[in-house]
């Protein structure tokens, strides 16, 4: 199918802006920055265009529907909502220095889905329960919310990072160009609000499509249980900012860590029997 060879392509885009992203840190010419925000827009609307044409092609194929429904899918739109929300954040801070640490989570989602053998990237029916808009409604609110994790837990790093050369006191190249200290406590700060609010529309939505395709808003399956242990970690990395005053290097660690189960939430659940497993 085309659409997934314009997908395979487009993992190679985000790899290049990835790369072009590093030679801007590393070498600090400008040339190297507008080059890799470039490349890292083709590849949206390149991964844009892709996903229209396999939404196309399921209605050629009698079983229209928007291809967020499997495995494959939800991998390759995790990956957009990363890169979409990315572009976002670098057109407001005017900073390029966040791509050499965002973009390789894209990469690397796109690369898993076109490259596992386990993944099935053909376009298949939905099952009956599925059949619902609350499935475009639920998937694309809790794929912004992981994207703003994502971008959170690169902020994370970033800090650490800078953090490091402060300790060592050094002053190495590749950590030159990161942003402040504050700047990344901030926006850090900032990526985690954000995501919350998605996650907690996802879980909303969730619940209410539970009730429509089984009779029940919550039954305790393991995509809902750690998605509610994702939820509140993160509200009490919130909560601990607000009461206790948590900045710097706790929030950039429990970043990592929010992701960290997020990551378990989207991927290990889908090893344990689920109602939400895409394996």
């Amino acid at each position: 199918m085309i659409n997934t060879t314009i997908l395979s392509v487009v993992t190679f885009i985000y790899f290049g802006s990835f790369v072009f992203y590093l030679f801007n840190m590393v070498t600090g010419r400008k040339f190297w920055g507008p080059m890799a925000s470039l490349t890292a827009l083709i590849g949206l609307l390149s991964h844009t265009v892709s996903l229209i044409i396999r939404w196309i092609e399921s209605y050629n194929l009698g079983i229209g529907h928007i291809p967020l429904s499997n495995f494959y899918e939800s991998l390759t739109f995790f990956a957009w909502t990363i890169i979409f929300l990315y572009l976002i954040v670098e057109w407001r801070t005017k900073n390029k220095s966040f791509g050499t640490f965002v973009v390789p989570f894209a990469f690397i989602l796109m690369a898993f889905a076109s490259l596992s053998p386990d993944i099935n990237n053909r376009i298949q029916p939905l099952i009956p329960a599925l059949q619902s808009n609350w499935l475009t409604i639920h998937v694309i609110t809790c794929f912004l919310g992981y994207a703003s994790f994502a971008i959170s837990c690169s902020l994370g790093l970033m800090y650490l990072l800078k953090k490091l050369e402060y300790s060592q006191k050094n002053s190495s190249i590749f950590p030159r160009f990161i942003p402040s200290l504050a700047i990344l406590d901030e926006m850090n700060y900032q990526s985690i609000v954000l995501g919350f609010v998605f996650l907690t529309l996802g879980i909303m939505t969730g619940a209410i499509w539970a009730h429509y395709a089984w009779g029940t808003y919550w039954s305790w399956d393991p995509k809902e249980t750690w998605s509610f242990i994702t939820w509140l970690i993160y509200a009490t990395i919130l909560h601990t900012r607000f009461i206790r005053g948590w900045r710097g290097k706790r929030m950039a660690i429990a970043a990592i860590i929010g992701f960290a189960s997020v990551l378990f939430t989207y991927l290990g659940v889908n090893y344990l029997p689920s109602l939400h497993s895409y394996l």
